[in-house]
Order: structure tokens, then sequence, then C-alpha cells
């Protein structure tokens, strides 16, 4: 079925697949939340011993999303190109104003407090380089093969990048750079220099994690069980409940990690209760349904007739799928532990509002494919 435009083009429907596939990750997310976080908010008179207190909280942020997401998704995303400056812009004031004004919590500044409402800027800083980096590169598509259009982007990248270090928060960084270099790639930067900011940055990183507690900190990840660095706890007691799990897992609200064994399994380890409550399958039919909104990301990118609409989705679509993998990577020990929530599924309102501003957004896109 197909609309008109102002202009006279004809739209397609937005992605309903997609749609779905997000709204059902995001009911799971909110039982799942429920379950993991109950007993933690109970006891704690930080939040009055409420145990709903983290369900009603997402619950709040994630009516405010799915509003924000529909009006979103009705906006022509081309009005975003003419947002890429401004976005920018904001985007650094706002991880400026953390520096200055933040508030601290467990040892890092990352988070503004407007209003009594808590909001992280970092969460803002991929996806407005997502957009500055689309427009620019569909604007200009042969500045990107020469050296002088990458180190625009690379300087922006680089202003980011330190911001977030100041805010203590590599997690971030890392996911940004990630994305970043997927955006060169696909804006037709040539593989040779690539390769050899790729060549920098693993030297960099190896430079940098020289000192023997660095390294430690690094490779906790490889040997949990025998390390003595204060993160490995963690790992640890996510390990024991994906082995608690099994096959089919423990059962819905029976897990024992979350007990008060496992920090942060509300939020940054909520994939660790949900393979202990659900198992294996469980686990593995969230990852399939990730898979399956990433895959119709990627369809639109494709399909899409705009440039800059095709960037902008696969910037999107990537931000998505390595936010996912990180976080997973980490709650199995893959990888050392970085702090990022789980897309649709962890305690967070800032990134779960963002996420799905940035669904919208990619609906939108999708009414104009071929």
């Amino acid at each position: 079925m197909k609309m008109e435009t102002r202009k006279g083009r004809k739209l397609n429907q937005m992605d309903f697949p997609l749609l779905i596939a997000i709204t059902l990750i995001c009911g799971f997310g909110l039982v799942m939340l429920f379950s993991a976080s109950y007993y933690y908010a109970q006891s704690n008179k930080d939040y009055n011993n409420n145990g709903f207190h983290y369900l009603t909280n997402q619950a709040v942020w994630m009516g405010l999303g799915f509003v924000a997401m529909y009006l979103v998704s009705r906006v022509n995303y081309k009005w975003w190109n003419k947002m890429r400056i401004i976005g920018l812009v904001v985007t650094l004031a706002l991880m400026v104003a953390v520096l200055i004004f933040g508030v601290e919590r467990n040892g890092a500044k990352r988070w503004l407090e407007i209003g009594g409402v808590s909001m992280q800027p970092s969460e803002f800083a991929k996806f407005a380089l997502i957009l500055y980096m689309a427009s620019f590169m569909a604007q200009r598509p042969n500045a990107m093969k020469k050296p002088r259009g990458m180190i625009l982007m690379l300087l922006i990248m680089g202003i980011m990048c330190v911001f977030l270090l100041l805010q203590d928060n590599l997690s971030m960084m890392i996911i940004l750079v990630l994305a970043g270099m997927i955006m060169l790639f696909l804006g037709g930067v040539p593989m040779k220099y690539l390769l050899l900011m790729a060549a920098l940055a693993g030297g960099a990183v190896y430079l940098a994690s020289r000192e023997p507690y660095r390294w430690s900190r690094l490779v906790m990840f490889s040997d949990p069980w025998n390390s003595t660095e204060p993160g490995a706890y963690q790992l640890r007691q996510s390990l024991l409940g994906f082995g608690a799990g099994g096959l089919f897992g423990s059962g819905l609200n029976f897990s024992r990690q979350k007990l008060l064994f496992l920090p942060y399994g509300e939020s940054d380890f909520i994939f660790s209760i949900i393979g202990e409550e659900l198992g294996f399958i469980g686990c593995l039919l969230l990852i399939a349904a990730y898979v399956f909104a990433i895959y119709r990301g990627i369809r639109i990118a494709i399909r899409c007739k705009d440039r800059f609409g095709g960037l902008l989705a696969a910037g999107i679509t990537s931000v998505l799928a390595i936010q996912v993998a990180v976080n997973m990577a980490v709650a199995t020990s893959s990888i050392p532990p970085t702090g990022q929530t789980l897309p649709f599924v962890s305690s967070g309102g800032t990134s779960l509002l963002i996420f799905l501003v940035a669904m919208g957004i990619l609906l939108n896109i999708s009414r104009d494919t071929s």
C-alpha cells in the first residue's frame, strides 16, 4: 500500500516486522528487568524498599520512548540532515557540562541531573556522530576518498573520545569508534587508510596497556577465576549464573545471582540473569530477536533510495549491533568488562529513550525503500 507525499513521491509503509521485533524485545525486557531487580530494589533504602522501583521507572521511560518513536517515525528523515550541526554542538556542550556539573557515581562522572531526572549525554554522542558523518559523506562522497575528508571525520571522533575518556567512559568510546570506523568504510574511505588506522589504534592500545596494572585489568576476562582485579568478581558471578541456567534455565524469577550476588544484574549484567532463569534456549531466542531486528535494519539501509538515508540507517543499525554484541560479550567474559546496557532490556532511561528514537528514524527511512 502506497502513500502520496507532498511532492507527489510515493512512500511504502514502514517496516512493521522491525517494529514488532523491537516491541517484543521491549516487552520481554520489562519482564526480565522486574525479575532481575525486584529483590535488590526491595532491600535498598534509597528506593524506599520498593521492589517495583526499576519496573516503574523503566515503564515510564518506555512509554515516553514509544511515543517519541511514533512521532519521529512520522517525520521525514531528511529533516535530520538539517540538524547535523545543531545535534553535534548540543551533544558536545552537554559532554562539557558533565565534566563541570556532572554527578559522580561509582567513581565516574557521566551523569547530568536536570529537574530530578538523570541522563547520560554520552548516549547522544554515538548517534550525533552517526548523523553528522552520514550527512557529510552523502553530500561529499568524493571527499571521503581523500585524506582531508577522512581527517575531518577522525577529528570529530577524536574530540568526542577525549570527552569520553575524561568521563572515564572507555566502553562508550569503544562503541563510538567502532561505529565510526564502519561509517568510514561505508562512506568509501580506501581500505589502505582503514587498515592504517586500525594498526595505529592497536599500537596505541598496546602501549597504553604496558603498565602491569592496566594489563592485569585488560586480560582479567580471560581467567576471572584467578584474577584479583575487582571486576573479576562480577565476571565470576555472571558465569556462575549462566552455568546454573543450563539449557532451559532455573525458571523465571528463580535466579540466585540476583539475590545480591551479582552486581548490576538489572543493568550491565542482565543477560546473565536471563541465562540463569531462561537458560541457553532463552538466550538464543533473545539473540535471534536482535539478529532479526539488525537484519531488518541492514535491509533498510541497502534498499533506501537516498544515500543519506542509507548511510544513516546503516549507522543506527551498526550502533545497535555493536552495543548488543559488547554487552553479551562482557556478560559471558569474552571481552573485558565495559559497563554498557543491553538495548531495550537493561535498566537505563536515557539509553532506552534514545534507542527508541533511533528506531523511529529507522522506521521512517524504511518508507523510502525500493
